[in-house]
This record gives structure tokens, sequence and C-alpha cells, in this order.
């Protein structure tokens, strides 16, 4: 009760902010050097993707977007740059949901020579129906999760090398849902979740957000095993004003989405959190932490789980080398 009043009052936790902070409000607060960076977002043509896009790019950060529809994202490039002619913007195809896809805009990314500060995983879908991607595999799975996993690991060594010659700590950040928490155990089986015999939408949208944390604690041990100097983390945005939210009929009725809608976080302040833990000093060096409001909070005792946090990383490395025939990295 005192979690959901402090909520509701937008009362700062020890961060100094709370759920009514804005993305602005955490970029303008950064005292980081943010011109010098580079981010790549992810599902960033609409809703707080593109809030955390115009947010970085307008302090400086040369953003990145990959994108499924080119035509939204140049539509939101030339809206940010009517704002600030003087931002760096580059769009690029992709298809979260196909593995050859990420294969190929991690290949073009990587051969332009640029850094790698920043990478959000942000993108997500909510499939009210099951659909299998060219993959064969389901498609809420394929694109939340699997997508934002082989890039994290085509990226990773960029991401370390820049740490190392700039100085400045590398930053992953993946997007998750408190609806984690919703997950059992014996629920959570990976075979059902790329091949599902009895399909659930509310289900496998809330499975790829628990493997999106899990994802993240695992490669958090990896890198502090290496002494990288990069660190991932999972955060929730919050029950954000978005399309996503529109799409879950059947787990929210009409007249109940009406009253949460009052509850609801707008787009900016949705992706605050996002921008805290990308920009903050004070998120330095944290890794494998779950935020929420641009605080660090506990996730679900599953979600802590190191076994099968280790567990899902090598199934989810064997798939995609199945399914695609890449060699990954030796030293990740």
């Amino acid at each position: 009760m005192k979690d959901t009043l402090r909520y509701l009052a937008g009362i700062a936790g020890p961060s100094g902010y709370g759920s009514k902070t804005t993305a602005q409000q955490v970029a303008d607060n950064s005292s980081s050097p943010l011109h010098r960076l580079t981010a790549i977002i992810t599902g960033a043509t609409s809703g707080i993707g593109a809030e955390t896009a115009r947010v970085l790019a307008k302090r400086g950060v040369r953003v990145v977007i990959p994108a499924r529809d080119i035509k939204k994202a140049a539509e939101l490039k030339e809206g940010i740059e009517n704002e600030n002619p003087n931002v760096e913007i580059m769009l690029f195809e992709i298809d979260l949901s196909s593995l050859a896809s990420v294969k190929r805009f991690c290949t073009q990314f990587l051969a332009l020579g640029l850094p790698l500060n920043i990478l959000i995983n942000n993108a997500g879908i909510f499939s009210q129906n099951l659909e299998f991607s060219e993959d064969k595999i389901e498609m809420t799975f394929a694109t939340n999760y699997l997508g934002h996993y082989l890039m994290t690991e085509m990226l990773m060594e960029k991401m370390v090398e820049t740490a190392e010659e700039t100085g400045i700590q590398g930053r992953i950040i993946n997007l998750s849902s408190v609806i984690h928490s919703w997950v059992k155990r014996d629920c959570f089986s990976f075979t059902q979740m790329l091949n599902p015999n009895n399909y659930n939408a509310t289900r496998a949208y809330a499975q790829s957000k628990l493997a999106n944390i899990l994802h993240a604690k695992e490669v958090a041990r990896q890198l502090k095993a290496r002494n990288a100097k990069v660190t991932i983390n999972a955060v929730h945005p919050g029950i954000v004003k978005t399309g996503i939210i529109r799409a879950h009929k059947g787990f929210i009725t009409d007249s109940l989405f009406f009253i949460a809608s009052k509850l609801l976080k707008s787009t900016s302040q949705g992706a605050s959190t996002s921008c805290y833990v990308a920009l903050s000093p004070q998120a330095q060096g944290l890794s494998g932490k779950y935020f929420a409001d641009c605080n660090e909070c506990n996730c679900s005792a599953l979600a802590n789980d190191e076994l099968e946090a280790q567990r899902l990383w090598r199934q989810t490395r064997a798939v995609i080398h199945r399914r695609l025939r890449y060699q990954f990295p030796t030293s990740s």
C-alpha cells in the first residue's frame, strides 16, 4: 500500500526521482558530456522509444534508430530535427523478429567504425494471436527477447572496446515489465516459449519480459567476470499510454482501461527510467539490477534465479546458432 501511495503521489525515491519524473528532467540533470556519446535505440518510432530518442538527441547524443517502418522513422527524425537542427540521427532497417535481419543491421552498423556507448533494447510487441517469425519462433518471444539477445551479443565487443578507449562506461538497458512477476516457475519452459501448445497472449508477453531481466542478470555476471566497463540493467517503464497497452484486449477490458488510464504514465514519464539508467551518474557501476520509477527495486524470485538465467542464456545461444549458423565471439 505504501508503494502504491508513493507511486500515485509521485513521491521521489532514494534517487531523487519518482513516478512523475520525465525523461527530459533526467537528461537535464545529467552532468555527463553527452555530445560524445552514441546510442542505439530499438522501437524508437513511437511511444517511449521515440521520446527516449528525442531527449537523447536533443542533449547531443548521436542516436541510431533501427526500425521496421523506415517511413515512420524518417518522420520521427524530421520532427526531432525541426526542434533542433543540430541533432545527429541515423536510420537503419530492421525486423527484430528476424535473426537474419538483426545480424544484417549489426554488421552494417559495425562496418561504420562508430563508437557505441548506449544500447537500449526498447522494442516490444503484444501479439493477440499466435504468430510465428520467419525463423518459426513465436512472434512475441522472437521480437521482445531473441532479437535483442542477438543484437546485444553482436554489439557487445564494440561496447567494451568503446568503454576502454574513452573511459566512459557503456550501458545496456533491457525494457521489461512488472508483469514479469506473473510468470510461475513451472510455466517458464524455453521450448514452450519458442512454440507454445496453448497460446495465451498475456502469458507470452510476461514470459518475454521475464526473459529480458534474466538476460540482463546473466550478461551482467559475464561482464563483471571480464572486468569490462559495461553495465546492463532491466527497467520497468510503468504502465504507459502507448499502443502496446491498447493492444491488451481481453487483458484489460474497455471499462477497466478507462479507470486505469487515469493512473497511466505519460510517454515522457514512461521514458524517464530508461534515460535515468542510460545517463545518470547515480547509475554508474550498477549492473544486473532492476529499476522502476528511476529507482532500483526488487524483481521476482524467478527473475533473480542465477541458474535459470544461465540456463536461458545457453538455450538461447544454442537456438540462434541452429537457426542462423552464427558463430558467437569466443570472448562472450
